[in-house]
């Protein structure tokens, strides 16, 4: 019962985060990537309704005062983490030495 009133009346306040019935399957949060990829299957069969409210929200994601309740631009891809920039690896100097790296706050304009 407590989550199935987590599905009916709290899901919808959630900004990206979406409910897929499957008949017979105990329920779980599947956290997916930005491609779509699973990342963590999360069982909510043993949780109460508060304790799927608090996971969900340190998780990341936005709940709205309303389901049509607009969402601010800084959440819109919520809980999404920005995605760490690969360098490309560089080669040693004539020395034989890898060059120092230097991270993105050293060049902001990167």
């Amino acid at each position: 019962p407590q989550v199935k009133a987590f599905v009916t009346q709290d899901i919808p306040l959630y900004h990206n985060l979406e409910m897929k019935h499957l008949p017979g399957a105990d329920p779980e949060l599947v956290l997916l990537s930005l491609r779509y990829e699973e990342l963590e299957r999360i069982p909510l069969s043993d949780m109460t309704r508060e304790e799927i409210n608090k996971l969900v929200q340190e998780l990341g994601f936005y709940r709205k005062e309303t389901p049509d309740a607009p969402v601010p631009e800084e959440f819109q891809f919520a809980p999404a983490k920005h995605l760490p920039v690969l360098l490309p690896p560089q080669a040693p100097a004539a020395d034989g030495k890898t060059p120092p790296r230097h991270d993105k706050e050293e060049h902001p304009d990167l």
